[in-house]
């Protein structure tokens, strides 16, 4: 070997500084054949700087070796990342050295990447991590997670794995089994599709997004990615510091967004929110995790919603979180919502309204927004919302005659049960006009169900119809004086005396409700007898032509 000398200073990324043989390492390096090609300075020391040389000076240090050894360097899956990216950055191909150029034997080694072991794949992955954005341009990094996904597709019994089909159990998809589990623990249903989730923590935010999002381009199951993504983050909370957990949250819910919402757990996002509280996320990715699950408003469960309000309100409760929630939920489109689902949110909402009404600090307009948030077909009956309203009034007390009639107005009258509509009337701390709203209401309710009654009994034959004549304009004419009797009422007059009005309104409804009732059951009687008659007369025989 012809003896060398240290004519060239090489300055790596400010770390170290290497002194070798000029003509050696320029011998296999593009980039410095060029640069010393391109001088005309007599001087025989060179000083070379690097400032973004990829893998620091562990790596130069391979190099170097590369050089020295005339071209030859053991290539495994622990430095193939570093040597590749080194091959590229000081063009080390074939322009220099048609037979022993770096870049053409990391490539040739990157071919038996089918015959890597899982741990092997991921130490690959796991250095190229540490050469980004470099790696990317070099395509070991997708040659890498191609043949980490095809791997997990393979043993998960996913039908869309890339996976390549003349690959060995003994030397790809399952010696993965070999370095931390049994075959055995692969047989069970659970850990089958979920082996791969405390491997894949060795890697950072960065790569996990690449790795997910090449999943979901090859149709990978959306469930299992977002168990995976959950897992990821609760496991990384542990030992990460405040300004990781910021950055590895808004990589997850971004993530999760990609996938069918449905596949998404509504119980892990309402995690992720409890968790993020004291985080400082961005703006964008907390309106994203929002989104989310108030399109999963119906899944939600009343603890889910009781989330504690940001730093200096005096709600008891984020009321201002929750409006978010069904802002989002509706946003679809009240059509496109499913009746089931609308009901379990409005049961949802009556729970948590008559949860916070209590809270002395909840402004009215905060009331009200609750109370109209949804639709009025979304609620079968109004008797959760008064009773939340009930609580409310009584809390606060101090509230004027305007406030209070505002708040009463989100009230579906239509939908009261007739004992709410009696115990509002009663009801002191309920402005005097709603009570009289709510009777006029329930007993135009009556009154249609009369008249249905009547319709019915018109198309009867039966003699009862005509002696019950009299008592039917005897109760039509109740109902007229009910209506009369309202309409009189002076609003104006004080609440004692109006009071003692309603509940003589009251008796009158109670009264009319009784004969109601009492005529539906005489009506269902006579439609039995007349049903009876009519079979008799049809089975006895003809005694005459």
């Amino acid at each position: 070997m012809e003896s060398c000398c240290c004519d060239l200073q090489v300055d790596v990324n400010g770390e170290e500084t290497f002194m070798v043989d000029k003509k050696i390492i320029s011998s296999f390096s593009g980039r410095l054949s060029k640069l010393f090609a391109k001088s005309r300075s007599t001087v025989n020391n060179f000083k070379v700087i690097f400032h973004d040389f990829p893998g620091g000076g562990e790596n130069f240090e391979l190099v170097s070796r590369f050089c020295y050894n005339n071209g030859i360097i053991e290539i495994n899956p622990s430095n193939i990342a570093l040597l590749n990216c080194a091959a590229h950055f000081m063009e080390m191909n074939d322009s220099v050295s048609r037979r022993n150029n770096l870049l053409e034997q990391t490539e040739k080694s990157l071919e038996q990447i089918s015959y890597w072991s899982w741990s092997e794949v991921l130490v690959a992955l796991k250095q190229c991590q540490d050469l980004l954005p470099v790696v990317n341009s070099s395509g070991i990094l997708q040659k890498c997670l191609d043949s980490l996904i095809g791997r997990v597709a393979l043993a998960s019994g996913s039908e869309a794995s890339p996976y390549p089909s003349n690959s060995s159990p003994d030397s790809s998809g399952f010696r993965v089994s070999c370095d931390t589990r049994s075959t055995e623990s692969l047989k069970n249903s659970y850990s089958r599709v979920t082996w791969w989730f405390e491997d894949l923590l060795v890697l950072n935010p960065n790569l996990i997004e690449m790795v997910v999002k090449s999943m979901i381009s090859r149709k990978y199951d959306h469930a299992i990615i977002s168990r995976f993504l959950f897992y990821y983050q609760k496991s990384k909370f542990v030992t990460a510091t405040l300004n990781e957990k910021r950055k590895i949250t808004e990589s997850i819910v971004d993530l999760l967004c990609f996938l069918d919402q449905s596949s998404v757990s509504c119980k892990s996002l309402f995690g992720i929110l409890r968790v993020v509280l004291s985080l400082n996320i961005s703006k964008g990715c907390r309106n994203k995790l929002e989104s989310m699950i108030g399109s999963q408003m119906d899944q939600a469960t009343l603890d889910n919603l009781l989330v504690p309000p940001p730093h200096g309100c005096n709600y008891l409760y984020d009321v201002n979180l929750v409006l978010r929630f069904l802002k989002a939920f509706l946003s679809k489109g009240i059509s496109k919502i499913s009746l089931i689902c609308l009901s379990r949110v409005s049961s949802l909402m009556d729970l948590y309204i008559a949860e916070v009404a209590p809270d002395p600090s909840l402004r009215p307009s905060k009331f009200i927004a609750l109370t109209s948030a949804l639709p009025g077909t979304a609620r079968e009956s109004y008797d959760g919302i008064y009773s939340a309203m009930d609580m409310y009034l009584e809390v606060h007390a101090g509230l004027s005659e305007e406030e209070k009639t505002k708040i009463c107005c989100t009230l579906n009258y239509d939908k009261l049960s007739y004992e709410s509509c009696i115990h509002l009337a009663q009801n002191t701390k309920f402005p005097s006009k709603t009570a009289v709203q709510a009777l006029i209401f329930q007993q135009s309710k009556l009154k249609s169900l009369l008249q249905e009654t009547n319709h019915s009994r018109s198309y009867t034959d039966s003699p009862c119809s005509t002696s019950s004549n009299g008592r039917k304009g005897e109760k039509d004419d109740s109902q007229e004086q009910i209506v009369l009797y309202a309409g009189k009422l002076d609003l104006s007059a004080d609440n004692q005396k109006l009071r003692a009005h309603l509940k003589g309104m009251q008796w009158r409804v109670m009264e009319l409700e009784k004969a109601c009732q009492k005529m539906q059951t005489q009506m269902t009687k006579m439609m039995k007898s007349k049903t009876t008659s009519h079979s008799n007369a049809i089975s006895l025989p003809k005694l005459c032509s």
